[in-house]
């Protein structure tokens, strides 16, 4: 795995459409490793949660830095580079030791002071929309992270919260293209977030490389009846393998 980020960010650079996927939070070793070794030949990018931000009191919120350990290993072990998501400024310069990538997730893209002490590590930054936020708001986030010095940046689309209840979030796919246009930089799509149904995610994935997006975030778990975060949208290693075969 390469450890240099000028590296990493020149094989994001290089990929035509960034494949990342893994679980919305890391269980233990096991479930993280044998998720990665079922899709290591059709991802890019391991991803996984240490440290989750939940709506809801008592929801499992991460292995924390035991997280990011295995994360870091399992990363080694399949030779990709990893992404997982900093909720804290405190914990910026530790997520920093264990991961290539920094993901700054939706509840947290108007967290300036986040998205500046992140964008100083020089690492790639993965932003994501905040699902209240118009395209002008994340666009003016991640110029917080351009003027840190960093211009390594992913834009990703993971939905917006509108009157629409039929799925999780409504995907902007127009927003997302609005983006990539205004910015010329990569915009991925999150269709596991975004969909919330299962159902929906190939579809959804088909659509953003059929539109000229840079890529999708999917979330899989080895056996998603087990998991302990966002269970009902994970795909399976063998429903995820088919669905990028297809692409």
């Amino acid at each position: 795995m390469p450890k240099n980020k000028e590296k990493i960010w020149k094989l994001i650079n290089d990929r035509k459409f960034i494949r990342i996927a893994g679980p919305c939070a890391i269980e233990s070793e096991k479930q993280l490793s044998k998720t990665a070794m079922a899709i290591k030949n059709n991802i890019d990018i391991l991803r996984g949660g240490a440290y989750k931000p939940r709506s809801k009191p008592g929801s499992f919120e991460g292995l924390k830095k035991e997280g990011l350990k295995i994360l870091n290993k399992v990363g080694k072990k399949i030779n990709k580079p990893v992404v997982t998501e900093v909720i804290d400024t405190r914990d910026v310069s530790l997520i920093s030791g264990y991961t290539d990538i920094l993901q700054i997730g939706t509840r947290n893209m108007s967290n300036f002071e986040l998205v500046k002490e992140s964008g100083r590590t020089k690492k790639p930054i993965l932003l994501k929309r905040g699902f209240g936020s118009t395209v002008e708001e994340w666009l003016s986030a991640k110029d917080y992270i351009l003027k840190s010095g960093n211009n390594k940046i992913i834009l990703c689309e993971r939905g917006i919260r509108t009157f629409e209840t039929s799925a999780r979030f409504t995907l902007d796919l127009a927003g997302a293209l609005i983006a990539k246009n205004e910015s010329n930089l990569k915009v991925i799509i999150d269709p596991s977030h975004a969909t919330g149904k299962k159902e929906l995610i190939g579809p959804v994935a088909k659509a953003s490389k059929a539109s000229g997006l840079d890529g999708i975030m999917i979330e899989v778990h080895y056996k998603p009846q087990t998991a302990k975060c966002d269970a009902e949208q994970a795909l399976t290693p063998k429903e995820y393998n088919k669905i990028i075969i297809g692409l």
